[in-house]
């Protein structure tokens, strides 16, 4: 199969995280892709990827950039309201694309939730992610829904902020009992489960996780052993937590962990008692990257709000 006649698939944020591990594997399955992103501008340069702005406010513009596209990968979504962007944003932006992908042609979507994600969910977060898996059900598209609870690997930002802040604070706060389980994916494994969810016809909706569940406590005595920090992991109430959160957001200019996060994650919504999709064992990776991991603070809202001009400024 040539370039010119490969088949062309659309990824939404083909440079941010999971994006560009999806667009790895399509590349490497001899497939062209485009990407749907905010941010155009930071496209690399010389990247042979089209580059297409995601503009939810011109339907038929976005209606024209997924047309050709056989597969639309959607891993579009806000992980908290920041300016006038919020979940109940995030759910009409998503109804966009899919109309469009759908006016388009585009013959199959693979969209990346949620693990645990419900309509009546008290959660902003979980109750979206339902709202959009209910709109893609109703876009008329064949689809298929991945739903991971946590991503690791590449240069994702839970891990590496967790071992960013072991490696310079003394003492490392828990809420709760730090009982409450966590079962992540690699992201490559995601990628490699979202491609494969897209050559199928079948309809789909399947948990994206690991092969193995550890409590939050275990994560993080994972990843302190293995950046060789000695602080000291303590246990407090899940206010007194968020209150340190909001102190150290302030100072790092970020939004390090919402009370909706830490609650959702209390109350287990971030494990599965699904089959594995994922073959990576988050403790044999975390062992293995110690040295790399929690070098340099990853900023979420540099990632995905700030202009990419002041990100140059500051750099």
């Amino acid at each position: 199969m040539t370039p010119a006649t490969a088949q062309l698939d659309v990824v939404t944020g083909a440079f941010s995280y999971s994006g560009a591990a999806i667009t790895r594997e399509l590349r490497a399955a001899g497939h062209r892709v485009r990407t749907l992103t905010g941010h155009p501008e930071r496209a690399p340069a010389g990247t042979d990827i089209e580059v297409r702005p995601l503009d939810f406010a011109d339907p038929a513009r976005l209606t024209e950039a997924l047309r050709g596209a056989h597969t639309l990968y959607n891993t579009y979504w806000v992980r908290f309201a920041h300016g006038r962007v919020d979940h109940d944003a995030a759910v009409a932006n998503s109804r966009v694309l899919f109309d469009a992908a759908s006016r388009a042609g585009v013959r199959r979507i693979v969209h990346v939730s949620i693990t645990n994600p419900s309509l009546d969910s008290p959660y902003p977060y979980f109750r979206g992610k339902a709202r959009v898996e209910q709109s893609l059900a109703g876009a008329g598209v064949p689809c298929a829904i991945a739903r991971p609870a946590i991503l690791f690997g590449g240069d994702g930002v839970l891990v590496n902020n967790i071992a960013w802040l072991l490696r310079r604070v003394p003492v490392f706060a828990i809420g709760g009992r730090g009982d409450y389980r966590v079962r992540g994916i690699h992201v490559d494994d995601l990628a490699r489960l979202c491609v494969e969810l897209g050559a199928s016809q079948e309809t789909v909706t399947v948990d994206a996780v690991g092969p193995q569940s550890v409590t939050f406590r275990e994560l993080v005595d994972a990843v302190r052993a293995a950046v060789g920090s000695r602080a000291v992991v303590v246990n407090v109430p899940g206010p007194v937590l968020l209150g340190l959160s909001r102190v150290l957001s302030v100072a790092l200019r970020d939004t390090l962990l919402t009370r909706d996060e830490y609650q959702a994650m209390a109350d287990g919504l971030a494990d599965s008692a699904a089959p594995p999709t994922g073959d990576t064992v988050f403790t044999d990776w975390v062992a293995a990257h110690g040295a790399e991991l929690g070098r340099d603070y990853a900023n979420e809202l540099d990632r995905h709000f700030r202009p990419a001009r002041r990100l140059a400024d500051q750099a």
